[in-house]
This record gives C-alpha cells, structure tokens and sequence, in this order.
C-alpha cells in the first residue's frame, strides 16, 4: 500500500532532557550537524513521503518556521500538558489513514521510510541481555502478540511506526469510545494498542542497533554527539559551569525538578564540587560547596 502521509509527534515537554529542553524543544536541537526533526523531515520527503504534519504542544511557537521552510502543516495538540500522546494522536485523527507515526526526537542513521508498505507494523530493536523498554513477543507470523515492560533477549519499541488504513480505523473508533475516560487520559497511544492486541494487528520491524537512536538525557546525547560533551548549546549551563568554575563537561547526571502539578521547575545534577539544584524562575543555585 502506498503511504498517505506522516504525523511527527513534537508536543511533548520530554522533561528528562533538562535543561536542554526548557530552553528549546528537544526536537530542534542539533545531532551532529542537523536538527533533529528537519532530519526526518527530509528522510519521509527523500522516501516520496510529501504530506508531512507536526503536532505541536510545548514551545509550539518554536516550529513555526518548519511551514514555511519545509512545507509542512502544523496540527496543535492543546491538551499536552494533562494528557499522554494519545491526545496527539487525537489531534490528527482526520488525517490519519496509511500513515506513519513519529517521534520527533528520533535519529536515524540511515533513511527508514518507504513509499510503498505492505501492513502495519512497530520499529524495533534487539536487547542482548537486559532493557527496560517495551519487549515485544510476536507470533509465529511474525504479528505482535504481547508487549512487557522490561525484559532480556528481546526485540523493544524503538523508533517509527506505520499505520495501516485499516489499523487506523480500528485504532481511532476505539480511542473514540475511551477519550473521555478518566483512565484513558495518562496512557500512551502503545498502553491502547496492547489492550487491543486481539484488534490491532501490527507486525515488528526489525532493525540493527546502529541505525535507530533516542537520546533521552543529555547524558545520552554526549555518548553519541561528542561536540556536547564540552559545549551544551545551554545559556543555563553555561552560566551554571561559570559560577561553579568547573566546566560543561562536569556538570552529569541532570534530572528534572517538578512541582506539584508537574511543571518543570529547575534541575538537580552532579559535578566534581557536589550535588547542586538549580531553580528556573530565580535562577538560585543551591547544594554543597
């Protein structure tokens, strides 16, 4: 079947890469020469892929640029902040038919998208050993049958996906009759899908490990973009590094603080002077000396 078009999810606070994040979307910042969402934009456009929609939320104003520059539409999720992405999904639900479904923050080393897909299916990975990522089992014609939490050995969600009309039709009449469910707001569009194993059928994608990447913290991202280990591209670490008088590279193991309604609020980290916290709204750095 012929692929319609493709909804890059980008509404997300991904509060893990703090502070990266709060100052810019995680799906703007630059890997390795390129942003990382004009890089799959113009991997899906290389594939024939032309019809290309963002769903925006946190730092919305941010994308604006990507209409005019790349020719892709804009959809507005406003719901980001009190519902999961299955309010994204939600957002696009007129478009969505023979579709791919993506991460905004997703790299891939080589293009994975085609023109032409033969059914449904979930971009994986294979874990040698322990992960503690979604594993999937998948039965003997190769369709998804179960889906764990953690796991070893096994094949894990990672990456794109590809809707079929069909699944999206499935997939979208269910979602229909759960959206206003007071369950249904937290959940992952995945949490749905594998509570419908028996309707949804989709099939594992398997990839290399070398080709599919997601960088949830800044500690990953330097594992694989080397440039960041030394400069963040953050004002706020910088600024933090110069008052510290250590460099950026000391600075490790960043964690988002919230408040009580879950809004980022500042960040802990470690460095070789301690433990320190810094808060947003003041700009105060507190820990040990």
């Amino acid at each position: 079947m012929k692929a319609d078009n493709a909804i890059i999810l980008a509404a997300g606070v991904s509060s893990r890469f703090a502070p990266l994040s709060y100052e810019r979307h995680k799906a703007l910042i630059e890997v390795k020469g390129e942003v990382l969402i004009e890089r799959q934009i113009r991997q899906l456009k290389e594939a024939g892929i032309n019809e290309i929609y963002v769903v925006t939320g946190y730092k919305a104003e941010q994308f604006g640029y990507l209409a005019d520059s790349f020719g892709v539409k804009l959809l507005h999720n406003p719901d980001y902040l009190i519902r999961n992405n299955n309010s994204s999904i939600w957002a696009a639900k007129d478009i969505i038919a023979n579709s791919y479904i993506c991460s905004a923050d997703n790299y891939f080393a080589e293009n994975p998208f085609e023109a032409e897909v033969e059914e449904a299916y979930y971009s994986a990975v294979y874990s040698e050993g322990h992960t503690d990522e979604w594993c999937m089992e998948e039965d003997e014609a190769g369709y998804i049958s179960g889906v764990t939490v953690g796991g070893e050995n096994s094949w894990y969600m990672l990456g794109h996906v590809f809707w079929s009309d069909d699944f999206s039709k499935r997939f979208l009449k269910i979602l229909t009759e759960e959206y206003e469910l007071d369950e249904t707001a937290p959940k992952l569009w995945e949490d749905i899908f594998i509570e419908h194993l028996d309707e949804l059928r989709m099939k594992i994608r398997k990839y290399p490990d070398d080709v599919i990447f997601e960088f949830d913290t800044l500690d990953e991202l330097r594992k694989f973009d080397l440039s960041y280990v030394e400069n963040t591209r953050s004002e706020i670490l910088k600024n933090t590094a110069e008052k510290l008088q250590v460099s950026e590279a000391d600075i490790t193991g960043i964690k988002m603080i919230r408040d009580v309604s879950l809004v980022p609020v500042g960040f802990e980290f470690d460095c070789s002077k301690g433990h320190f916290s810094y808060m947003y709204s003041t700009g105060e750095l507190t820990g040990a000396d």
